[in-house]
């Protein structure tokens, strides 16, 4: 038999709740009211239980909707992130980045390493944890970012294409690295900086350092410029260790062989 609801009109009450966007409320009344009656427990607790159970459904669905906006390519957690193997980077100094404070001032992350030391994986990471804080992010492949930027100069406008990029909190721009720009793409490039600069934050990532940047840009006074730009405001992160990919596929190699090994030796 169908329990009789608490609320006697309870269609009418889901009616309403549907109207007010308050899917928690709808699911949770009735079987909330229930435990509350037989616990003797007040209104006021009801209503207070209620809401908060309201107020964490609806931060759980921001945040993965953060997520999703954010275009994140991998799913990657900084908790994975081996710190350690990178001599000098201070857990501290992470843990503070991971707030997210920095975005408010506005400030710069530029993270450089070579190939396989973790760079995008750390940046990801971050990114996934400025995203359940709430904070809007946005992950771009350098080579990616260019090419859009270029495209809105010829067709909507390259000025409201980066005003459009101002929703986001913190812009990542992964992997400028060994690619050579051509001067027109030096120069989007240049002019979204510039946009950006003490007005929204910006997370880089690259193989070089800022002075081997004069050999993907070409132009040395716009590269100068655009360092300059970026590290007024900036935290500077080096990521100095082996490349941890090369690591793993020696160790597997190293396993394969030692499994092999007796095998070899058999008659």
């Amino acid at each position: 038999m169908k329990k009789k609801s608490l609320f006697g009109s309870h269609g009418e009450l889901d009616q309403l709740l549907h109207r007010l966007g308050l899917s928690t409320f709808r699911n949770r009344t009735q079987p909330l009211a229930e435990e509350f009656e037989r616990r003797g427990a007040s209104h006021l607790a009801f209503l207070h239980e209620l809401c908060v159970r309201e107020s964490e459904h609806r931060d759980q669905v921001k945040r993965e909707r953060l997520i999703r906006a954010s275009k994140l390519p991998r799913h990657k957690l900084l908790s994975d992130f081996t710190i350690n193997r990178i001599p000098g980077l201070s857990p501290a100094l992470i843990d503070r980045l991971a707030t997210g404070d920095f975005m408010d001032k506005p400030e710069n992350i530029l993270i450089f390493g070579n190939p396989g030391t973790g760079k995008t994986h750390l940046s990801i990471g971050l990114a996934r944890e400025w995203c359940l804080m709430g904070r809007k992010v946005l992950f771009k492949g350098a080579a990616q970012l260019v090419e859009e930027l270029r495209q809105a100069q010829n067709n909507t406008g390259l000025h409201r294409f980066m005003t459009q990029l101002d929703r986001v909190e913190c812009l990542i721009i992964d992997d400028i690295s060994y690619i050579p720009f051509q001067r027109e793409e030096t120069d989007v490039l240049f002019q979204l900086i510039n946009h950006r600069y003490e007005r929204k934050s910006l997370l880089i990532t690259s193989n070089l350092a800022f002075s081997q940047w004069k050999t993907i840009f070409h132009d040395e006074m716009a590269t100068t410029a655009l360092i300059d730009r970026l590290v007024h405001h900036a935290e500077i992160l080096e990521l100095n260790a082996p490349s941890y990919r090369a690591e793993i596929a020696k160790g597997r190699k190293k396993s394969v062989l030692k499994a092999a090994a007796p095998l070899a030796q058999k008659p």
